[in-house]
Parts: C-alpha cells; structure tokens; sequence
C-alpha cells in the first residue's frame, strides 16, 4: 500500500516491476491517497504528504505482530519478511507452546518457553543448528 493511485502503481508494475518479478507483484497493491491509513500506523509525514516505508504483520485476529519502518534510501529485504511470517505462523500454530531463536528458519530448532528456558537459550543456541545458513 502506498498513497500512489492505482494508476501509478499499475504503471510501476507494468514497466519496472515486471521485469524483476516473472508476471509481476503476485498479491494486490492498495492506495492510500491522502494517507488514511498511513496516519493510523504513524508513517505518514503530512508537511511532505509521503509515506515512510513500512511493514507490519498483522495476524488473522487484527492484531500487529512486528512491524519496520525504513527511510526510502534503505531497502527491505522479502526473505526476511517471509522468514518471520512463517516463524510467526509456526509459533501461533504451536499455541505458544514453541518460539524460534534469531534468525530461525523452517525446520530448524525450536525453543520450548518455560522457566527451564530462562538464562539457558544460549545451550541450545550453541548446540543447535538454528543460526546455520
């Protein structure tokens, strides 16, 4: 989403992104003229009438999970975005019984929250291959 009107995006599409994503952005890009919905979340700068770049999970029950906001010259990175909706999935599919250290990634370890798990995260750090590229 961004205050640019869906002609702006379709033009986006149609002549950049479609040559760096095979058939172009797969989801729907929303507009947000006059920056509604950038005022609700805080990154809309009203004096310049931009948005500041940012992401936000927001899980099933409306509730913001994480959420990053970069100034246009710095990028994003998708990967780590999709990383950590699938971290997210993985802990509100356990029920909160399971948690994923930094940089965890599908079928790597998982920690087990409890007070067995207080000052000892490191162990399981150490002997783990969670970090691993």
């Amino acid at each position: 989403m961004s205050i640019d009107s869906v002609f702006v995006h379709k033009m986006w599409n149609d002549n950049e992104l479609s040559k760096m994503v095979d058939g172009g952005v797969p989801f729907p890009m929303m507009s947000d003229t006059g920056g509604r919905v950038g005022k609700l979340y805080g990154v809309y700068d009203e004096d310049a009438g931009v948005e500041t770049r940012g992401r936000f999970l927001i899980d099933p029950d409306g509730v913001i999970q994480a959420f990053e906001v970069l100034t246009p010259p710095v990028g994003r990175n998708v990967n780590e975005t999709l990383r950590q909706i699938q971290a997210f999935q993985l802990v509100r599919e356990s029920k909160g019984t399971q948690a994923t250290p930094s940089g965890w990634k599908p079928g790597k370890t998982v920690l087990k929250p409890g007070p067995d798990l207080v000052g000892n995260v490191w162990k399981v750090w150490k002997t783990s291959e969670a970090f691993d590229e």
